[in-house]
């Protein structure tokens, strides 16, 4: 199916009178981030993003379409698993004893515009860690129950993707139940749309849709062929059992010459999930919040255990990540933990590529 671009803004109204607070892309300090929004006017019309290892940049263009751009640092990670939460509070009365108390997070229904298949891939993994466990995140479920995802197809990569050879773009796939509830694919004058749920279906039965024409599916498979020619790939070895073979290879070293551990790779990754939890106590010593927050296992206190650091030089934390990422995250969860969005390589600040640094691994030794 197909409706022109005027409908867009026909759609968030829909979805704001369904109770939803709609987020989408927007230009903040020159970069494309989530946000609320009310308008289509608040989308990066006309914009496009250059990327490179260690480099991002927006450009204006005379174009017209809002998502010719491929993703900018946020996913939608940040949304879902909060990046510092509270969880709970303690306080003690008059007679010295202490009390818990849990936070309840009243958690809004949420419609997400403009995710990318990279983003979904990364979306499914989250739902396996935080939902599928013996334990269950009740503070990613409360926000998970009431997400309404609407994707839209890459149509550009950047130079820094690499998602089509971890099989995660650039398109959703078409199978239902895949991730969102409504996909689009943006054409010159409008959108091809499709849903993957029941819900999503009744979102469009409010659209004025028209039946697609041979040419714009045609325009469709263009748009997906160009987006699929990326410069970068993975190996195609066995990564997981290579890296563990390669456990004690000088490569290690090189690569942590550069690396700075500052984490923002972790930090833009849309599958990274470590936290730490914190203790924060009140001025009047007699109240304190206990806080999850995002960390990283390129920072010291990651693998601090009783007076000692287990990883205590970057090559070892560049090795733990890298090895979790891409080996022991398959036997935990089925899959590789990257999805291909190259955001660790757009926005390390020393330009480290992971895909680069996962062939200096794995095709050592191995010629």
């Amino acid at each position: 199916m197909f409706f022109k671009t005027d409908q867009l803004q026909h759609l968030l109204d829909n979805l704001q009178a369904k109770g939803y607070t709609c987020i989408g892309p927007q230009v903040r300090h020159e970069t494309i981030i989530y946000d609320e929004m009310t308008s289509v006017e608040q989308l990066p019309q006309g914009i496009n993003d250059l990327q490179q290892p260690g480099s991002y940049s927006l450009n204006a263009t005379n174009g017209s379409k809002y998502f010719d751009w491929a993703n900018g640092p946020q996913a939608i990670k940040p949304l879902l698993f909060l990046p510092k939460e509270k969880l709970w509070s303690s306080a003690q009365d008059a007679d010295g004893k202490i009390s818990f108390s849990a936070v309840k997070h009243e958690a809004k229904k949420l419609a997400i515009i403009g995710v990318r298949a990279c983003d979904i891939a990364a979306l499914k993994i989250h739902d396996s860690h935080f939902l599928q466990q013996s334990f269950i995140d009740p503070y990613y479920q409360a926000r998970r129950q009431d997400l309404l995802i609407i994707a839209v197809n890459c149509s550009r990569p950047a130079d820094t993707c690499f998602c089509y050879s971890t099989g995660d773009g650039p398109f959703v796939p078409s199978l239902l139940k895949q991730g969102a509830d409504i996909v689009l694919t943006e054409l010159q004058d409008g959108f091809l749309v499709t849903a993957q749920t029941e819900q999503g279906e009744n979102i469009l039965s409010e659209l004025a849709l028209q039946e697609s024409t041979a040419e714009q599916r045609a325009e469709s498979e263009r748009i997906k062929s160009n987006a699929s020619k990326q410069n970068r790939q993975l190996p195609k070895l066995d990564i997981k059992s290579r890296l563990f073979e390669e456990l004690n290879n000088e490569a290690w070293h090189n690569i942590a010459e550069k690396c700075l551990s500052c984490g923002n790779c972790t930090s833009v990754c849309p599958t990274c999930f470590c936290h730490s939890e914190n203790e924060v106590p009140e001025l009047d010593g007699k109240s304190s919040s206990h806080y999850r927050e995002w960390d990283s296992c390129f920072g010291q206190g990651h693998s601090y255990i009783h007076g000692i650091t287990i990883r205590s030089d970057t090559s070892q934390r560049y090795r733990q990540w890298l090895t979790h990422k891409f080996s022991s995250w398959v036997d935990q969860y089925g899959r590789s933990g990257c999805v291909g969005c190259g955001r660790c390589i757009t926005w390390c600040p020393v330009a480290i590529d992971v895909t680069e640094s996962v062939a200096q691994i794995v095709e050592k030794h191995h010629d």
